[in-house]
């Protein structure tokens, strides 16, 4: 049986062979401000940021408005290393009812969520390549009930297909995930208690 892998090792594997060789640029896709924190923090001391909010499976519309109002509050008070900016996708919510078409009564975290994660870094990586950027990644993996190895092979996947690297992580690791519960509530972000489509929604009610 193969050794799990490590993608915070492997992270910080990347960020030691980048000192001092310049900030590549990084097109980091969040799903909502809370998660971003700890990441957009981490992250801004060695890459170049451009926070990429692409999250067509939010539902309803205020809810998703609401969530992209915060994002962008939060890159203006916070402080970095260096300076991030925001990229909003469009709102597409049949793209993701397309994804997830006869999978609507899967439990969360099964083959749904897999779809959705698909359809979220497919988008970010076909932009990576299109802007030019040296690397592309998500906060997706800093949440204890998203598994970083699904993400992570995703994410690989993907790097192949487009020809743009992708940044391994595992951002609950090293004490992010607490972290970055301590920034919304320096900062008063809002946080869901669901997270985000309609029927992880309906299964929290």
């Amino acid at each position: 049986m193969p050794n799990k892998r490590n993608y915070q090792k492997e992270l910080e594997a990347v960020i030691n062979n980048i000192k001092d060789r310049g900030f590549p640029r990084l097109l980091l896709h969040s799903c909502c401000a809370p998660c971003s924190s700890y990441c957009m923090e981490y992250l801004s001391e060695f890459f170049d940021i451009t926070v990429f909010y692409f999250n067509p499976n939010i539902y309803p519309v205020e809810e998703y408005l609401n969530r992209v109002s915060e994002q962008k509050r939060l890159i203006e008070e916070m402080s970095f290393k260096r300076p991030v900016s925001f990229l909003a996708g469009e709102y597409e919510p049949e793209r993701f009812y397309e994804a997830a078409k006869g999978l609507e009564n899967e439990p969360e975290g099964g083959a749904r969520c897999e779809k959705c994660f698909i359809l979220r870094l497919e988008e970010t990586a076909a932009l990576a390549k299109k802007e030019k950027f040296d690397c592309f990644t998500t906060t997706l993996s800093i949440s204890p009930l998203k598994s970083a190895e699904k993400l992570n092979n995703i994410g690989e996947k993907l790097a192949e297909k487009y020809g743009v690297k992708f940044l391994n992580s595992d951002f609950k690791k090293r004490g992010g995930y607490q972290r970055s519960i301590e920034l919304s509530k320096e900062y008063g972000l809002y946080r869901q208690d669901y997270c985000g489509c309609v029927f992880s929604r309906r299964e929290q009610q």
